[in-house]
Formats: structure tokens, C-alpha cells, sequence
């Protein structure tokens, strides 16, 4: 579906070359100040243009249609469209006959009948990805003092990231990478065991975003490896602060008051320059194929801001819900 949350709760709509992208926000509290300024910083993080990004140049100024008056939000639901400008639909006309490998052309024709908006990916499109954050920038308002920092730390196997996509561009080809998202000031007891834990949320959240195939908080997988003694976080104190973080600031589902921590594996980018081959479903045959038009050789740059959105969203929605259960 399109909708996550259950107080604080997005909807996502629009097709990356249709006319525009947009969100619907409810639950946000009134009271909360909010002007277009707000969200210029981390609408410019994810935006293209850097080396290793697409040549597509939107604007993405947000249009607050409603749920604000005089600058503050007022507790109906916020709606925000952003305008697609930048478009070259022309580019992917082949791709109707043949999908490209790696990406959901394929399953989309097949799950929609060939009636899916196949330009630049449609409704599935890293298009949308900006009204995620956008509705990231409202969640970090509501959650005050607790801060959420994500980072590329790696890309194309590399943690020289310059070097990385210098690379990918003499290559002409795409690569991935690793965003490590922190977050700090997080208090005791959000969460739940089982299906609710935090880490069953922020993944839902997480694997939202496209291009994104893995997931791991604190140790991640290096924890199959350690002995119980080594991993096990060592409680030094009444606030549950650990000589260790092993767990990655989770216990049994629920924060411990430590700093949270989690990676996100990104994929390369399907959309690479390279000659590849495919299923033509006019010829029903494989045959070689290139694709053409604007895309990243490392869509890793521009994911950290978006990691962080849809953590401040599973977040803002937690509080909101601890609220209720006091």
C-alpha cells in the first residue's frame, strides 16, 4: 500500500513523470511552526547534480496546500505537492518491450496488466523519495531533542567515497553502498516484542525506500560470530548506558536509552550505462540492450537524507502512540 503509521501517518501519491509527486500527513499535533524554509536543507541533500548523480534538475519546492495556517500546523492533515519540471519521457519508450534488469519494470507490467505508468519507474519511482523527506522534516520537528544523523560510509565496497564514484564514472557503471543511520536521546521502553519491536518498524520503513536490500542494527551479522560473552552489552549504571553497543541500542524489541544504530545496504543503481541483455516481449527473445536517459551511477549520495526521514516518521509515530499508553 502507500500509507505508513497509525497516529503519524503518510500517504504518498504521484508518478515520477507525471505532473506531480505529493504526501498527505496526518496526525501531526497543532501547534507545531512549519514554513516552506523548513524543509530547503534536507530537500537539498537528496537533490542530484553532485558527480555520480542524475542530470535531472527538479526544483522540488513543496506546495503546502493544507494543514498549515499562519505558519503553524494546525492538526488536520498537512498535504504537500511538489511539481515535476525536469521531465524526458522520451528516454524510456523502449523500456515498454524491454525491462530492465535489476528493476521492477518487469513485475510491474505484470502486476498492473501493462497499464503502469513505465516512465522512470511511475508511482515506484526514487521520485517519491522526496515526499518521504519532506515528511521527515515535520517528524524531526515533533521529536524535539532526539537526533537522527544517517551517513554514506561506504560505497562501491570502498570508504573513500570520492574515489569510489570517481571510479564508477571512468567505469561508466553503477555502484552501491552502505548508509549508517545513528540516533541519539532516545528515551527507555519504545517498542514492543514481536511484531512491533523497533527493528521490525524501522525495517518496514527502511525497505520502503528503493535500492535498499539489507539491513543490520548494532553488530548486524558480525554478532553470528561472537561468543555470547563478548556481545552481551555490560549495564554500567541505573540510565542503562552500556560499556558496549552491541545490540545497537535495542533490547528484546524495545530502546534502551543507548544510541541507536543501524546500516542499510543500497544496490547499485539498475539503470547502468553498461550494454546488458534481456527479454524483448515483442520478439520473445533475449537481445542486448542499453539503457538511455539521466540516471545515478550511485543513488547511495543521495539515500542518507531519506534514511533518516522514515526513522523520524517510525519515531514521531512511537511517541505519539507512548503518548496514548500513558
Amino acid at each position: 500500500m502507500n500509507s505508513l503509521g497509525r497516529i503519524f501517518r503518510i500517504h504518498i501519491f504521484g508518478e515520477s513523470h507525471g505532473p506531480i509527486v505529493g504526501l498527505i500527513l496526518d496526525g501531526c499535533p497543532s501547534g507545531i511552526s512549519l514554513s516552506i524554509a523548513d524543509f530547503f536543507i534536507d530537500i537539498q541533500r537528496r537533490k542530484s547534480g553532485a558527480a555520480g548523480t542524475t542530470s535531472r534538475l527538479e526544483e522540488d519546492m513543496p506546495d503546502i496546500i493544507s494543514g498549515v495556517f499562519n505558519d503553524k500546523t494546525t492538526g488536520a492533515p498537512i498535504t504537500i505537492l511538489f511539481k515535476n519540471t525536469d521531465k524526458r519521457s522520451v528516454d524510456y519508450e523502449s523500456l515498454r518491450n524491454t525491462p530492465r534488469p535489476g528493476h521492477a519494470d518487469f513485475v510491474l507490467d505484470k502486476k498492473f496488466k501493462g497499464f503502469n505508468d513505465y516512465r522512470g519507474g511511475g508511482h515506484s519511482s526514487g521520485r517519491l523519495t522526496l515526499c518521504l523527506v519532506a515528511a521527515g522534516v515535520i517528524a524531526k520537528k515533533i521529536l524535539n531533542n532526539i537526533f537522527i544523523k544517517a551517513e554514506l560510509i561506504n560505497a562501491g565496497g570502498n570508504e573513500n567515497i570520492e574515489a569510489a564514484i570517481a571510479k564508477a564514472i571512468e567505469q561508466q557503471d553503477s555502484i552501491g553502498g552502505i548508509v549508517e543511520c545513528r540516533v541519539s536521546n532516545l528515551p527507555i521502553g519504545w517498542g514492543d516484542p514481536f511484531f512491533d519491536s523497533v527493528e521490525s518498524m524501522i525495517a518496514h520503513a527502511v525497505f520502503s525506500i528503493p535500492a535498499v536490500k539489507g539491513i543490520e542494527f548494532g553488530s548486524g551479522f558480525k554478532a553470528a560470530d561472537m561468543k555470547g560473552s563478548v556481545h552481551n552489552d555490560a549495564i554500567t549504571n541505573s540510565l542503562g548506558h552500556t560499556a558496549t553497543n552491541h545490540s545497537g541500542g535495542i533490547n528484546g524489541g524495545i530502546t534502551n536509552g543507548n544510541e541507536l544504530v543501524f546500516r542499510v545496504a543500497i544496490k547499485p543503481t539498475s539503470s547502468t550505462p553498461q550494454m546488458q541483455n534481456t527479454w524483448n516481449k515483442v520478439s520473445d527473445a533475449m537481445e542486448p540492450m542499453q539503457v538511455k536517459g539521466r540516471h545515478d551511477l550511485c543513488i547511495a549520495l543521495r539515500v542518507p537524507v531519506v534514511v533518516e526521514a522514515v526513522t523520524a516518521l517510525i519515531f514521531a509515530d512511537l511517541m505519539l502512540l507512548q503518548s496514548i499508553d500513558k
